[in-house]
């Protein structure tokens, strides 16, 4: 018996320093990311395969964990920080250049950023269907001039990403007539929501005529449903353009796996999760290699886009005009 229960300590000694040896990869992400229906299980399973590690995703609100944690934070990579946040991300000294190849991206714009690397982007849009709005606005002029009998729900740009572009939207089209246009859509806005999920479930649920989406919505109801009742309203004035990225962490004693991770976001691998798991567009995958359907999805020919510092200059008035506008 002695014999039996040494072997069975040394089974369970070398188990656990064969684990101990397995290194960790912590990734901060948002909780839509590392959902069952996200692509963040997948793209955990397939890193596992070629890193030898443990990826660990750790969820939140990732700008304000950062700032609270500032270096203590444990965090190797953060993935899901907007282009419109990365500012204040950039100016907590929290993060490296991410060393990829900005040229292989195939983004709609130019992208020359070595700290932040986009892993998928969107146009903000207003979502209808078909079968509730017969003549949906064919640009955001005529958005502004529907009757005011037509629900619209919206996200609180102070909350939610997806609404905090929809005031830059608004400005980048109308700028110093930005108050005046909230002016005019205010009448039609049903209500506005904490976050995206709230807004897009009161439109499915056939409570209101249209939300504040992306122009890549439909696409899970054309793929996923097998349902071609909804769809983006494109509008001539542009589109505003969001930007998703991952970053590494300076201070992560894993800089090797941060390394391959950064570099696993450009593959193939990931980048073809993102169009049918996160149901936007890869940012580093060629068009041709868009699942079979993709091409035939409406995308706006004019794109509106503020880089960071942009972004974070007319924010606080963009957000101010959006207010005033709906509280009169």
């Amino acid at each position: 018996m002695r014999h039996l229960a040494l072997a069975a300590l040394t089974t369970t000694l070398t188990t656990t320093a064969v684990l101990a040896e397995t290194p960790v990869l912590t990734v901060y992400a948002g909780d839509y990311f590392t959902s069952e229906w996200g692509p963040g299980p997948v793209i955990e399973a397939e890193f596992e395969k070629v890193c030898g590690c443990d990826l660990q995703f750790s969820t939140g609100d990732l700008l304000p964990r950062l700032l609270l944690e500032g270096e203590r934070t444990k965090a190797d990579v953060v993935i899901g920080l907007t282009s419109d946040l990365t500012a204040k991300a950039r100016a907590t000294d929290l993060f490296a250049p991410h060393g990829q190849d900005n040229t292989a991206l195939t983004l709609p714009i130019e992208w020359t950023d070595d700290t932040f690397l986009p892993f998928n982007y969107g146009h903000t849009a207003f979502i209808y269907n078909e079968t509730l709005m017969k003549n949906p606005p064919s640009s955001f002029d005529a958005l502004l001039e529907m009757p005011d009998d037509v629900k619209i729900v919206i996200q609180d740009p102070r909350t939610s990403l997806s609404g905090l572009a929809l005031v830059l939207w608004v400005d980048a089209v109308y700028g110093d007539k930005a108050k005046e246009a909230w002016g005019k859509l205010a009448p039609k806005i049903l209500t506005v929501t904490k976050d995206w999920s709230s807004s897009y479930g009161m439109f499915t649920d056939g409570e209101a005529d249209m939300v504040l989406s992306y122009t890549t919505s439909p696409a899970y109801h054309m793929f996923a449903e097998e349902d071609f009742t909804k769809h983006a309203a494109i509008f001539p004035e542009g589109h505003y353009f969001m930007v998703e990225t991952v970053a590494k962490v300076a201070g992560t004693d894993r800089p090797e796996l941060a390394d391959q991770f950064m570099s696993f976001v450009m593959s193939e691998t990931f980048q073809s999760q993102i169009p049918t798991a996160n149901w936007s567009l890869p940012s580093a995958l060629p068009q041709d290699q868009w699942p079979d359907g993709w091409e035939t999805l409406p995308l706006p020919e004019k794109v509106l886009f503020y880089d960071e510092a942009q972004a974070a200059a007319v924010q606080d008035k963009a957000i101010e005009a959006w207010r005033s506008a709906l509280t009169q």
